[in-house]
C-alpha cells in the first residue's frame, strides 16, 4: 500500500503540479470534462458546439437573449429543469463558465448504440442461437404463465405485472402478438415527441421490451418475458442507426414524469447511458432521473459495459455510466447464467461495469441480473436484425448480451413487486384514458426506494470461480431474485406509519431455485454504507420519495458498516481509500480522469469516446 501511495503521489505531482491532498482551482469547473478539453486544447475554432446549459431559476429568458446576441442558436428550452439546449460557438464556452447566471454546462452527447451479439466472446449462455431450452424465468424462480393468443392471462398463479405501466425509453417497439393490446401509447422523440404508430427501426427497444414483458406467444411460451402482463408506453429516442441526443432522453423522461398518472406509468426502463462527464448533481440526465423518482416513478437503468480493459481484457472498476450514477436509480449489472437454472454456476459478466462512480464515489451497481445470451423479440427489418443474422432464433427472435438486457430483466421484476404488493394490499385501481390510477382511499403503492430495497434485500449473492463472493462494487447486493422479491412485496402493508412493523405475514429469507436453497442478501447498500439486519421489516423514513438514497438516515439498532468496510480482497474503505478525485485500490489506482492499470494508464479519455452516449 505504501508503494501504491507513493506512485499515486508521483503521478499527481507530474500531471497536475500538486501534491497528495492538494487541488488546483479550475476556472472551467462549470464545464463537463469533454467541454473542458475543448476549451483547454490549443486548436483553431471548430464552430458551434451543442450544449445543455443549466441556469439559475428564473434566468432562462435573460440567458436566451444573451446567447442569441453572441451568435448562439437556441434549440430547446426546458423551464421545469432550468435547462437550455443551444448551439454555441466554441469561443463562448469559457465565458459561459464565468457567467453568474450559469450553474453548469454539459455536452449534449450523441446517443449511440453499443449492443453485444452472441459472439461477444465472454462465454456462457445458450449453446448457440436457437437453444432448445430457455431458463430465464426458471432461474428467477418464476413459472411459465399461460397466455391466450390475444394476450389475456387467465388465473395466473403468480403476479404478471397486469395493469402496471412501463415506460420504455429506447429505439421503439415493433408490434407483434407478444405485445398484443399492451402498447398504450408511442411517442417519437426523434421527431419532436409526436404521438404516432409504434415501430422500431433499430431493434434494441423491442428486444428489451420482450425481456420485460413478452407474452411468449410467438415462441409457444418458450421465451416469455419476466412480467408478461405489463403495458408499455414507448418513447423513441434512438433512430434507425441507434443514435440520438441526450436532450431527447431528458425530454422523454420529463414527459413521463409530468404525465405518468395519465399514462398509467409506474416504472421507467433506461437501457442506455453515457460515460460520466461530471458529478451527479450537475449531470442533466441524472437530474431528470432524480426528478422522476421524486414523482414516484421506479427508474431502472444499466450499469454499462465497461467492466474490462479494452486492450488487455483485465477486469477493472469505475466503469459505471450515466445515469447509472443517479443515487435513486436502480442500477443493474449483468450476470452470465450458463443457461442453467441453478445459481451455483452464475458469474458476473466481465464486461459488466463496476463501481464506484466517477467524481462522487457512489457504490454501484445496486444489483446484477441475467444479461448474457438472452433470447427475446426481434424487430423484423430493423438494423440489428439485419446486421446480426448469426443471432436469429426461430425467425422472429434475437439473442443479445449486455447490461441493457439485464436492466430489462430487473425492470420486469420491479413491475412484479408493484403487482404483488398491490394485490396483497387490496388496493383498487381505476382505468381512465389509456392509463390507470389508484382509487381514492386505497393503500399507497410501494415507493421507488422501497422497491429498490426489496430488490437488494432479496437478492442472492454471487461468487466467483474460487467460491469467494464478488465485492459489492461488482454485484451490488447480488443477483435479482423474482420469487423472493414477490414474497417480500406481498407481505408488506404500506398503510402502516413510519417506524411501525409493516409485514402482514412472516417471510423466510431464502429462496429455492433449481433444487438448491439460497439465503437472501438481507442487506442494502445505502450510499457508501452496507446496512444489515431486518431493515425491510418496518416502514422506514428511508423509503420516502423525498429522501435521497444514501442520505443521512439513522437506522436505529441495525448494523451499519461505515468507514471501515472490507469488501472481498480488493477494497478497503476508510483511511485506506481516499474518495473523490483520488482513489487507491489494491494494485490499481483510480485517479482523476484516468484509471491506472498496473503501471499503464489505459482508460480515461478512451472511455469517453468523444463524449458519446451509448446504449448498452
Amino acid at each position: 500500500m505504501k508503494s501504491t501511495r507513493l506512485l499515486l503521489a508521483a503521478i499527481l505531482v507530474s500531471v497536475t503540479g500538486s501534491a497528495w491532498g492538494q487541488t488546483v482551482p479550475n476556472p472551467y469547473d462549470k464545464l463537463d470534462r469533454a467541454l473542458r478539453r475543448t476549451v483547454t486544447q490549443a486548436r483553431p475554432s471548430s464552430g458551434p458546439v451543442q450544449v445543455i446549459i443549466h441556469v439559475r431559476p428564473g434566468d432562462e429568458a435573460a440567458m436566451d437573449a444573451a446567447l442569441v446576441a453572441q451568435g448562439a442558436s437556441i434549440v430547446q428550452d426546458d423551464r421545469s429543469l432550468n435547462l437550455i439546449v443551444a448551439d454555441v460557438p466554441d469561443r463562448l464556452l469559457g465565458p459561459l463558465a464565468d457567467d453568474p447566471l450559469v450553474t453548469d454546462v454539459s455536452s449534449n452527447a450523441t446517443v449511440t448504440a453499443s449492443d453485444m451479439d452472441s459472439s461477444s466472446g465472454f462465454g456462457g449462455g445458450a449453446a448457440g442461437p436457437g437453444a432448445a431450452v430457455d431458463t430465464l424465468r426458471a432461474t428467477l424462480g418464476l413459472p411459465i404463465v399461460p397466455v391466450t393468443p390475444y394476450g389475456a392471462i387467465p388465473n395466473a398463479s403468480v403476479p404478471t405485472g397486469a395493469g402496471i405501466g412501463v415506460a420504455l425509453i429506447d429505439s421503439g417497439l415493433q408490434p407483434s402478438p407478444d405485445f398484443a393490446g399492451r402498447i398504450r401509447a408511442f411517442y417519437d422523440f426523434t421527431r419532436g415527441g409526436i404521438l404516432t404508430r409504434p415501430y422500431d427501426d433499430f431493434g434494441h427497444g423491442t428486444h428489451v421490451a420482450g425481456l420485460i414483458g413478452s407474452s411468449g406467444v410467438l415462441s409457444g411460451y418458450q421465451y416469455q418475458g419476466v412480467a408478461p402482463g405489463v403495458d408499455f408506453v414507448v418513447l423513441k429516442v434512438l433512430d434507425a442507426t441507434g443514435t440520438g441526443l441526450t436532450s431527447n432522453v431528458i425530454r422523454a423522461l420529463q414527459f413521463v414524469t409530468h404525465y405518468h398518472a395519465q399514462l398509467g406509468v409506474q416504472v421507467v426502463n433506461l437501457s442506455l447511458g453515457h460515460p460520466i462527464l461530471q458529478p451527479a448533481a450537475s449531470d442533466p440526465l441524472v437530474r431528470a432521473v432524480e426528478r422522476a423518482v421524486r414523482a414516484g416513478l421506479v427508474v431502472v437503468t444499466c450499469a454499462g459495459n465497461f467492466g474490462t480493459n479494452p486492450a488487455t481484457g483485465q477486469t477493472g472498476y469505475t466503469g459505471i455510466t450515466s445515469p447509472g450514477n443517479a443515487p435513486d436509480a436502480i442500477t443493474v449489472g449483468a450476470v452470465i447464467t450458463q443457461n442453467t437454472v441453478t445459481r451455483r454456476d452464475d458469474r458476473v459478466a466481465p464486461y459488466s461495469s463496476r463501481g464506484p462512480t466517477w467524481y462522487d464515489g457512489f457504490a454501484k451497481p445496486d444489483v446484477v441480473a441475467p444479461g448474457q445470451d438472452l433470447v427475446s423479440d426481434a424487430a423484423l427489418g430493423s438494423t440489428l436484425y439485419d446486421q446480426l443474422p448469426q443471432d436469429h432464433v426461430g425467425g422472429r427472435l434475437l439473442q443479445l448480451s449486455g447490461t441493457s438486457m439485464a436492466t430489462g430483466v430487473a425492470t420486469g421484476i420491479a413491475a412484479l413487486i408493484l403487482d404483488a404488493n398491490r394485490d396483497s394490499s387490496g388496493a383498487v385501481w381505476t382505468q381512465y384514458g389509456f392509463g390507470s390510477a389508484l382509487a381514492p382511499n386505497s393503500a399507497p403503492p410501494l415507493t421507488p426506494h422501497a422497491v429498490k430495497a426489496i430488490l437488494e434485500f432479496t437478492a442472492l449473492p454471487v461468487s466467483d470461480d474460487s467460491g469467494a463472493p464478488y465485492d459489492a462494487l461488482t454485484q451490488g447486493t447480488g443477483e435479482v431474485n423474482a420469487a423472493g422479491a414477490i414474497e417480500m412485496a406481498g407481505a408488506i402493508d404500506t398503510t402502516q406509519p413510519i417506524g411501525s412493523y409493516w409485514l402482514t405475514s412472516a417471510v423466510t429469507p431464502s429462496t429455492t431455485i433449481g433444487g438448491d436453497t439460497f439465503a437472501w442478501a438481507q442487506n442494502i447498500v445505502w450510499g457508501s454504507n452496507i446496512v444489515w439486519g431486518n431493515v425491510l421489516y418496518a416502514n422506514q423514513a428511508a423509503w420516502a420519495s423525498n429522501i435521497v438514497w444514501g442520505g443521512n438516515i439513522v437506522w436505529g439498532g441495525n448494523i451499519v458498516w461505515g468507514n471501515n468496510i472490507v469488501w472481498g480482497n480488493n477494497i478497503v474503505w476508510g483511511s485506506n481509500i481516499v474518495w473523490g478525485n483520488n482513489i487507491v485500490w489494491g494494485s490499481n489506482i483510480v485517479w482523476g480522469n484516468n484509471i491506472v492499470w498496473g503501471n499503464n494508464i489505459v482508460w480515461g479519455n478512451d472511455i469517453v469516446r468523444g463524449g458519446l452516449l451509448g446504449v448498452y
